[in-house]
C-alpha cells in the first residue's frame, strides 16, 4: 500500500507555483555535469599526475651557498595545490583559479621550455588541462540547468518566507577557520622561532670545513654524518645524506658542544607540517563559509521563482531529497542537499549554533535524530508536498516550506546548508532508503515481461566484476601469507591463522559462485558447498551487502558474498549484475510459469572451490618457507 504524501495546506502554496513534473525533472538531470568531467573521474588521474610529476622532479642538493632551511615558497605553493584538489571536489571556481596559479607558477620556476621536455611535467599539464575543461563544463552546465528550472517555475515569483530572510549561513565555517589558520600561526612563529635561534647562535660560532668519514644509519634508520674537522669528530643527523657522500668536503658552525651543518642548518619538518595543514584546513573552511554567506545572500535578495516538488528526508542520513511532484512513491529523486529549521520569531543569535554551518559542517545536520539514522530505528520519513523557493541547479541555495507529518498542521521552513547536488549517479548520490533507491525494486510483471519460459535451467554465475574482486582478494591473500612466514616463525603466524578462512572464503565465492534454478528449487552454489533450497521454502531474494541472499523459512538463510562490486560497477555505468540476479530469481519465485520444467544435471549445480584454494594456500606458504 503506498502512502500518499504529507499534503501542504492550500494556504501556504503561493499562487502561480508551478509543478516539477517528471519530464521537466528528467531534463534538469540530463543536464547534469558528463561522467567524464565529475570529480570522481577526474581527480585520481589528477593526484596520479601530480604524484609522479613531484617523484621525478630533481632536487637541488643542499650547500653552503644554498642551505635546506624553510622553504616558504614552496610550502605556500603545496598549499595552493592542496587547495586546489579538495576544490576540484567542492568549489569549481576556486579550483580554477588554484590550477591557474599552480600553472604560472611552474611556468615562472622553470619556463615553458624546460617544462614541455619533461615528461612527467607534461603528463601533468596535460591532466590539469583537461581538469580545467571539465571545471568549465561543470560550470557552463550548472546555467543550463538554471535555465531549466526557470522554464520550469514559469513567470511566478514570490518572496522569501520571513523565518528563511533571517536564517544566516557561513559562520560556523569562520571560526573553525580562525582557530585552525591561528593554529597555523603559531606554526609559523615556532619555524620562525628555530630559524632565529639558529641564525644567533652561528652569528657567534666558528665556522670551519670538514671532510665526510662516515655516513651510517642508527638504531631508528636516521642518517648519521660523521665530519672530521679542528681535530674532532662531530656527529651530525641529516635528511638528505646523497648530497654528503664519504670523503667530500662540508662547512659547520661550531660554538662549544653545540655544532650544525651549515647546508642543515636546522630541522622545522614538525612545524613546518602544521603550518601546512593548519593553512589548507583554515582557507578550506574559510572560502567554504564565504561561498555559504555568499549563496545565502542570493538567495535573500528578491523575489524567487517557486516549484511544486516532493521532498523526502533520508532515512540513512540527514539530506533533503527532492522528488518530482507527479513522483508520490518518491522513485526517482531529481536533486538532493542537507537543510536545517528557520525560524521566524527567534533572533539570530539564539540558534546560531543549531542553524549556521557552512559545506564542511552539514554533517552535523540533524544531530536530534542521529541515534535512529545510525541504528536505522524508526519509520521511513514520509514523502511530504512541499514549495522549493529559488532557482536549483549544481552549486545553488534553496529554501522550502513543508508539513511535518499529516498530524502536525503546522508548516516547517527549511534552509539548505549544502549546495544543490543532482541525484545522478557519481556525484555523492546516497539517499533516502539507500538500497530501495540505488535499486528501485521493479514490478515482477515487467521482470517477467523480459524472461522467456525454458525447459533447462536458469543459470546465473560470477561475472567480470566478481572475478575481478575476487583475484584483488586473492592478491591480498598471498601477499598475507608472505609477509606473515618472512620473519620465520613468530606471532606474525597467527595473522593468516585468524584471517585465511575469511579470505579463502570470500576469495572462492567470487570467482565461482553460481546459482542454479531448475524444477523444484535452487542449487546455490559457495565456497565449500552446494546447497539445495527447495521453492516452497524461500521467503525472499534479495541484495545484501555486495551479496545475495536468499531466505528461508524454516532454516538459516544462504548468503553468496561478494558477488561482484556494486559501486564501482554503478559508478562506471553498468547496472550490477548481482541486482539482475535477484530480480530474475524473485521472479521466478512469484511466478511458477516462467520455472524450467527440468531438474538441473549434477554438471550444472557448480563445484566449490573453497578445498582446493586451501590446498593451494598450503603450497603457498611451503613455497615462500623454502625461498626464504
Amino acid at each position: 500500500m503506498i502512502r500518499r504524501p504529507v499534503p501542504l495546506p492550500g494556504e501556504h502554496i503561493p499562487p502561480g507555483t508551478a509543478d516539477w513534473r517528471t519530464p521537466d525533472a528528467r531534463r534538469w538531470l540530463a543536464a547534469a555535469p558528463a561522467r567524464w568531467a565529475r570529480p570522481l573521474w577526474v581527480l585520481p588521474v589528477l593526484v596520479a599526475s601530480l604524484v609522479w610529476d613531484i617523484a621525478a622532479a630533481p632536487l637541488a642538493p643542499c650547500t653552503t651557498a644554498a642551505p635546506c632551511g624553510t622553504d616558504w615558497l614552496g610550502l605556500g605553493t603545496a598549499v595552493v595545490l592542496l587547495l586546489t584538489l579538495y576544490w576540484v571536489w567542492r568549489q569549481p571556481r576556486l579550483a580554477l583559479v588554484g590550477l591557474t596559479l599552480t600553472l604560472a607558477g611552474l611556468a615562472a620556476e622553470d619556463g615553458f621550455a624546460a617544462t614541455l621536455g619533461e615528461p612527467s611535467t607534461l603528463v601533468f599539464l596535460l591532466t590539469a588541462a583537461f581538469t580545467a575543461a571539465g571545471l568549465v563544463h561543470r560550470l557552463a552546465v550548472a546555467g543550463r540547468q538554471r535555465a531549466l528550472a526557470l522554464e520550469a517555475a514559469g513567470p511566478a515569483v514570490q518572496p522569501l518566507p520571513a523565518a528563511a530572510r533571517r536564517f544566516r549561513r557561513g559562520r560556523f565555517s569562520f571560526v573553525l577557520a580562525a582557530l585552525l589558520l591561528a593554529v597555523a600561526g603559531f606554526g609559523y612563529r615556532q619555524v620562525q622561532q628555530v630559524a632565529d635561534a639558529y641564525e644567533e647562535r652561528a652569528a657567534g660560532a666558528t665556522s670551519l670545513s670538514g671532510r665526510v668519514t662516515s655516513l651510517k644509519g642508527d638504531e631508528d634508520d636516521i642518517s648519521v654524518l660523521e665530519v672530521e674537522a679542528g681535530g674532532r669528530t662531530h656527529r651530525f643527523e641529516t635528511v638528505f645524506p646523497e648530497d654528503f657522500p664519504v670523503g667530500s668536503r662540508v662547512d659547520i658552525v661550531v660554538d662549544g658542544d653545540w655544532a650544525a651543518l651549515v647546508a642543515e642548518p636546522y630541522d622545522a619538518f614538525g612545524w613546518e607540517l602544521l603550518v601546512l595543514a593548519g593553512s589548507v584546513t583554515g582557507l578550506a573552511f574559510l572560502a567554504n563559509g564565504m561561498d555559504g554567506r555568499a549563496r545565502s545572500e542570493r538567495l535573500r535578495r528578491g523575489p524567487l521563482p517557486v516549484l511544486n516538488v516532493l521532498v523526502r528526508e533520508g532515512h540513512d542520513d540527514s539530506r533533503t531529497w527532492v522528488f518530482a511532484a507527479d513522483d508520490p512513491e518518491g522513485l526517482r529523486p531529481i536533486l538532493h542537499f542537507h537543510s536545517r529549521y528557520a525560524f521566524e520569531d527567534e533572533s539570530e543569535d539564539e540558534h546560531e549554533d543549531g542553524r549556521d554551518a557552512g559545506d564542511d559542517a552539514a554533517g552535523f545536520a540533524g544531530l536530534g535524530r542521529a541515534s535512529e539514522i545510525l541504528r536505522g530505528a524508526g519509520p521511513h520519513p514520509p514523502l511530504r508536498e512541499a514549495v522549493l523557493y529559488g532557482v536549483p541547479y549544481a552549486g545553488s541555495e534553496v529554501a522550502f516550506v513543508a508539513r511535518e507529518d499529516a498530524d502536525d498542521p503546522e508548516v516547517s521552513v527549511e534552509c539548505s546548508v549544502t549546495a544543490v547536488k543532482p541525484a545522478v549517479p557519481g556525484w555523492g548520490e546516497r539517499g533516502p532508503r539507500r538500497r530501495e533507491r540505488e535499486s528501485p525494486q521493479r514490478p515482477v510483471d515487467e521482470i517477467a515481461a523480459g524472461m522467456t519460459p525454458t525447459a533447462g535451467p536458469w543459470v546465473w554465475t560470477a561475472h567480470g566484476f566478481s572475478r575481478a574482486v575476487g583475484l584483488g582478494l586473492l592478491l591480498v591473500q598471498g601477499g598475507g601469507i608472505w609477509t606473515a612466514l618472512d620473519d620465520g616463525l613468530s606471532w606474525t603466524w597467527l595473522l593468516p591463522a585468524l584471517g585465511l578462512p575469511w579470505l579463502v572464503t570470500a576469495v572462492a565465492t567470487a570467482l565461482t559462485w553460481r546459482i542454479t534454478a531448475d524444477r523444484d528449487g535452487l542449487w546455490v552454489t559457495g565456497a565449500w558447498r552446494v546447497r539445495r533450497v527447495p521453492w516452497d521454502a524461500i521467503t525472499s531474494v534479495r541484495h545484501s551487502d555486495d551479496g545475495i541472499r536468499v531466505d528461508r523459512a524454516k532454516d538459516s538463510s544462504v548468503e553468496l558474498s561478494p558477488t561482484g562490486w556494486r559501486w564501482l560497477e554503478r559508478r562506471t555505468g553498468r547496472e550490477p549484475y548481482a541486482d539482475r540476479v535477484v530480480e530474475e530469481v524473485r521472479a521466478l519465485l512469484l511466478r511458477p510459469e516462467l520455472r524450467p520444467s527440468e531438474e538441473a544435471p549434477t554438471g550444472r549445480q557448480g563445484i566449490p572451490v573453497g578445498p582446493p584454494l586451501v590446498a593451494l594456500s598450503v603450497l603457498w606458504g611451503a613455497a615462500v618457507l623454502l625461498l626464504l
